[in-house]
């Protein structure tokens, strides 16, 4: 995940072992990129493609 950020904080995820991406859950046309403390504490993440807010 090189050069990725959260979608939720923006950190740079690179050496975050706890980071993941995915699919928006919703439209499935935008990547979400989750660094492992916003996984942790359910912090919201928007998708820019449909307006979709998770966790």
């Amino acid at each position: 995940m090189a050069g990725k950020k959260c979608t939720s904080c923006n950190k740079i995820v690179t050496n975050d072992r706890f980071a993941t991406n995915f699919p928006c859950p919703e439209c499935g046309k935008e990547t979400i990129v989750r660094c492992g403390k916003c996984r942790r504490t359910s912090a919201k993440y928007p998708c820019s493609e449909c307006e979709f807010i998770g966790p």
